[in-house]
């Protein structure tokens, strides 16, 4: 009874039985379908098998007997692909976006190979009016992203319309990185903000994203476009959302002191230490290039100790960016001191380093330590490059050894390398300040012969010295030359324009008005320069535990911290495309017409173009302010100074160089000293600004400030040239200080400096005058 009670129990009745037969026959069906399609794909002829078994296989085909088909693990990719298009001819099916999903799936495991059949796919979807899931569309996407290739995504974006209309939100961060990395910045930033507005908190967006799409802004010199972008976020997470880590604090820091715009990029660093986001390495060295950038050097140079003390060690980079910063600031004994610490501390600087110290040393007259530099670099084993050479060139032919120069660049063009289409330009150049026009023209001929492109920087170097030496019938010859056609005839074309408008009438309405309304004069130049003087470092107001304390106190007084002169020097021409041909033009034509004394003219046109809404630039101010100053016309100068100060709001050495030869006329060498020390304070001086100091102070009988302006040029690592002794025994001659002169000479004899035809001269001025003053103690 036991036994037969048990066997009930473990023996499953007959229905049962029957139920589980009837429910396993489709799966067993199922399965042995599966198999043998698979089996028949695997098979030489592949589809064509399917075909002739087509009977067997139709009835059989299901949307979820072709997803187990496209999921079979041992079936090879290209299997599928065959099974999937073999099942899109049969007029009884039509795919899902199920089996869509999959195949798309499937290809993108490898989407460098079935790049072409994932569009396929794509086209064949888009007929059948199958729209794709978010989930599959991002698969496709990141699988493109991850081998990197951005164009495939920026096409499947194209191709699935519906898709990127009816996507969600997260979906976007994949597009926008793919659009970032891809190059398509202007879609990118339509992306980015169609994401904000789709969600107002913003809190869908990856700040790395974010990150990724300001740094390739800034890249590209999208300035308006990254404070756009930076503005939104932080208006979308009020503030205190964006930036979140060191990473977006960076990108923000440097990106803003990149541009110039110090305050924020300070105001950035006061805020991650009071989020206690701890800054890194890669913090300093974008304050420490933010600092050299806006000519704060002496506050580059404190941060760069404070930043060996705070716990980061320097690196190769840290060490590029202080070297450049002083360079570029005429700080040349800080430069290769800090260059020496390098090397010591066991870094092997690269070419970059080397070319801003030369660089460096050639500008500040120290031809014999740029040689030896560059010696050295040879023997390092650090490679030179066109640049190298190009800095060599240009600072032998500033340094009078013009035939050294050339001799270099001949040999460059014997080896057939390290010389580009700026080579040329800057050999050009120089020998059109020397009036060689033909010479200059044989190697624009040379130029275009080697297949380097003679561009706008050339032509205006052309331009100037043939108008300059009276030449219009080389122009002929100029056009012959150069093969770029579309830039010559925008040129011509330019011109004939200009000279048309010229001619025109001045409107009545401005017969009486100044072009340039005067708003004081040169007393009040100190009001133009920076009011606000920097506050004393007091040690009461350091956070002990703090590890950048004069960090903190620059962050704190970045009010403070206006820019108040640009490193650089404006130049003529600034190719920047297209949108800066006008004013490359204006700035080329006004240097023409200054040169030739026609100010009148060149003040036209200046009207003529800032009416037509050409912005000008430093070089443009400083030109005319020049010209304005030589003719006596100090007014009217200060009118141009107070305009540039409102429109570009920084001056550059070029600049103060021609306030000082103002000052100089004016007899007010007290206001020199004054606008000395504020520009002293901020850290640098270039060689010409030197020289033109010392002729304003010893003019104005200031010996003793001339003679300590000598000095400090020395201590700063400027060698005086030629100009500065030629000025030194000048000024001391006529004040009647022969003792003065003849020891200045001797100075100059002994640093090697070479006499030009101005030192001739001032000798046989200062040779009559001590045969005066030893003919007067022989009368006594």
């Amino acid at each position: 009874m036991a036994f037969h009670l048990l066997n009930n129990k473990r023996s499953p009745s007959v229905s049962s039985i029957n139920d589980n037969k009837t429910m396993m026959k489709p799966k067993l069906t199922n399965i042995l379908t599966i198999a043998t399609i698979a089996k028949l794909l695997s098979k030489p002829g592949g589809t064509h098998n399917l075909t002739l078994n087509q009977s067997k296989i139709s009835d059989s085909l299901t949307e979820s007997l072709i997803l187990q088909i496209l999921t079979r693990p041992f079936l090879d990719i290209s299997k599928k692909l065959d099974f999937f298009k073999w099942v899109s001819l049969r007029h009884f099916y039509k795919h899902s976006v199920c089996t869509y999903s999959q195949m798309l799936k499937t290809l993108c495991l490898n989407p460098v190979v079935y790049k072409k059949d994932v569009f396929e796919v794509i086209n064949e979807m888009n007929r059948d009016g199958v729209v794709l899931d978010g989930s599959t569309f991002k698969f496709v996407l990141d699988s493109f992203i991850k081998f990197g290739d951005f164009e495939c995504v920026i096409e499947v974006l194209d191709r699935v319309e519906n898709v990127v209309e009816k996507m969600e939100l997260d979906v976007y961060n994949s597009v926008l990185v793919a659009l970032v990395r891809g190059g398509r910045l202007n879609m990118a930033l339509f992306t980015f903000f169609k994401m904000l507005d789709g969600e107002k908190d913003g809190s869908f967006v990856e700040f790395s994203v974010c990150c990724e799409l300001l740094v390739a802004l800034r890249k590209e010199g999208m300035r308006g476009e990254f404070r756009n972008v930076f503005d939104k976020l932080r208006e979308e997470t009020k503030g205190k959302g964006f930036p979140s880590d060191v990473w977006g604090y960076n990108v923000c820091i440097h990106g803003f002191g990149c541009w110039g715009e110090l305050e924020t990029s300070l105001d950035l660093f006061k805020e991650m230490k009071e989020k206690n986001v701890s800054p890194d390495l890669c913090t300093y060295n974008s304050l420490i290039q933010a600092l050299c950038f806006n000519g704060k050097v002496n506050d580059a140079l404190v941060v760069w100790e404070e930043l060996k003390s705070s716990g980061h060690e320097p690196d190769a980079f840290t060490y590029r960016i202080i070297i450049q910063g002083c360079v570029k600031c005429y700080r040349i004994n800080e430069g290769a001191k800090i260059f020496g610490e390098m090397q010591h501390i066991g870094f092997r600087p690269d070419t970059i380093v080397y070319d801003s110290l030369l660089d460096g040393f050639l500008k500040s007259r120290k031809v014999m330590e740029a040689c030896n530099l560059f010696e050295k670099m040879v023997d390092d084993g650090v490679r030179a490059s066109c640049c190298t050479y190009n800095i060599l060139i240009d600072g032998l032919f500033k340094n009078r050894r013009g035939q050294a120069a050339y001799q270099l660049f001949k040999d460059l063009k014997k080896k057939g390398q390290f010389v580009d289409g700026i080579t040329y330009s800057i050999v050009i150049f120089h020998i059109c300040k020397e009036g060689m026009i033909e010479e200059a023209l044989e190697l624009v001929e040379e130029m275009e012969a080697r297949g380097f492109v003679v561009d706008l920087v050339t032509i205006t170097h052309l331009l100037v010295a043939i108008n300059k030496e009276g030449r219009r019938d080389m122009m002929d010859r100029l056009v012959k030359y150069i093969k770029n056609g579309d830039l010559l005839s925008m040129v011509l074309e330019w011109k004939a324009n200009m000279e048309a408008s010229l001619k025109d009438p001045q409107s009545r309405e401005k017969d009486f008005t100044p072009m340039f309304p005067r708003k004081g004069d040169f007393k009040d130049i100190l009001s133009l320069l920076s009011s606000n003087e920097s506050t004393v470092f007091s040690q009461e107001t350091i956070d002990p535990w703090s590890s950048s304390p004069y960090m903190d106190h620059l962050a704190d007084e970045a009010k403070s911290q206006s820019r108040l002169l640009n490193s650089s020097r404006g130049k003529r021409v600034q190719e920047k495309g297209v949108d800066s041909f006008d004013i490359n033009m204006v700035n080329t034509y006004l240097s023409i017409y200054l040169t030739k004394g026609k100010l009148s003219l060149a003040c036209k046109l200046y009207e003529v173009f800032t009416d037509l809404g050409v912005d000008p630039v430093n070089y443009t101010y400083n030109s005319l302010i020049s010209s304005l100053v030589k003719k006596g016309y100090l007014n009217e100068a200060y009118g141009v100074l107070s305009e540039m100060g409102e429109k570009i709001n920084s001056a550059d050495v070029a600049t103060y160089n021609v306030i000082f030869q103002a000052l100089g006329k004016m007899g007010r060498v007290d206001l020199v000293s004054s606008v000395l020390s504020r520009l002293t304070k901020e850290g640098f001086l270039d060689l010409v600004m030197y020289n033109t100091l010392i002729n304003v102070l010893g003019k104005g009988g200031r010996f003793d400030e001339a003679n300590t302006v000598l000095e400090q040029m020395k201590k700063s690592g400027i060698n005086p040239d030629v100009v500065t002794y030629n000025t030194l025994i000048e000024v001391n001659s006529k004040a009647g200080r022969l003792k003065e002169a003849h020891r200045f000479l001797k100075m100059m004899v002994d640093a090697g400096c070479a006499p030009n035809h101005v030192t001739d001269t001032t000798l046989e001025f200062l040779d009559k005058e001590i045969k005066k003053q030893k003919e007067k103690h022989t009368k006594k």
